[in-house]
């Protein structure tokens, strides 16, 4: 699969150029500067069109440019961008974010970031279908779990998501044998008096089935048969299946790693592309 996937990758790098801007957002909610990475197509500069967005959110221990710079064919994002004709936003979800507001830190605001400053900054600076019919999400392993958290609580911005290798269990935080390396990260954004039980029913999203079956947004899901997190996102699958939650669920060969999330972005390109809006005028 990698290796037609990077033929076809060195093809479109010799006959396209989409181009790659660094937006610096002014975060009101958290009263800071950040960045955020936009890929528009080649055809962008030449057309007068409106064009859909993806939403690409990074994982934990990442920054906005990781999409851009660890896959191991580093233009993969311009040529999907390219290839299907729509505009790739990578926004800054910061270390261990989770892309949630923290109850204890207004420095970690990530859901109003996303949902209220970056959507509305690329709105207001690119030409977009700026309605939840032009809008999906998807990311890798926090990225995973902050695209389907997002999508559950705010439907009315996105018309599909995705999630690659989810953590979409948080309570395995608490596990006792991740809980002294985990500590020094949650801490600052959970605090220290937050129960597994909790956690899980306020932000993880295997307890958030019951919105996203009421949402009934269209949902990609896919995790390597050696990933960590293959046994959570198991269980997302069977949860959604006893629930009767539509969705696309895959397993395929690989482990956390960015060949295997390489490998995985074209597949949830091409199912979110089905429920986007075509270019506008």
């Amino acid at each position: 699969m990698k290796n037609y996937f990077s033929l076809f990758l060195l093809l479109t790098n010799t006959l396209f150029a989409a181009k790659v801007d660094t937006l610096e957002i002014v975060s009101k909610s958290m009263g800071r500067t950040l960045k955020t990475a936009v890929v528009t197509p080649t055809t962008y500069s030449k057309s007068k069109l409106n064009y859909p967005v993806v939403y690409l959110l990074h994982g934990a221990y990442g920054h906005f440019q990781d999409w851009l710079k660890k896959t191991p064919t580093k233009n993969v994002v311009a040529a999907l961008a390219d290839q299907y004709n729509l505009i790739i936003v990578l926004p800054e979800g910061e270390t261990f974010s989770f892309y949630l507001d923290s109850p204890i830190s207004k420095e970690s605001q990530f859901e109003t970031f996303i949902t209220q400053e970056v959507i509305q900054k690329v709105d207001a600076n690119y030409r977009t279908i700026a309605t939840n019919k032009g809008r999906v999400i998807t990311g890798l392993s926090m990225g995973g779990h902050g695209a389907l958290y997002l999508s559950s609580k705010h439907p009315e911005l996105f018309c599909a998501a995705g999630s690659m290798s989810g953590a979409v269990d948080m309570s395995t935080i608490f596990n006792p044998e991740n809980l002294e390396r985990m500590k020094p990260l949650i801490t600052p954004i959970l605090g220290t008096e937050i129960s597994s039980a909790e956690v899980l029913e306020k932000y993880a999203v295997l307890g958030k089935i019951e919105v996203i079956k009421n949402n009934k947004l269209p949902l990609i899901i896919d995790c390597g048969v050696d990933d960590f997190l293959i046994e959570n996102n198991r269980e997302l699958h069977r949860r959604l299946v006893y629930n009767k939650v539509p969705h696309d669920y895959t397993e395929r060969s690989g482990a956390h790693t960015w060949e295997y999330w390489e490998n995985a972005l074209p597949y949830h390109i091409l199912f979110l592309k089905l429920f986007l809006r075509g270019m506008e005028h």
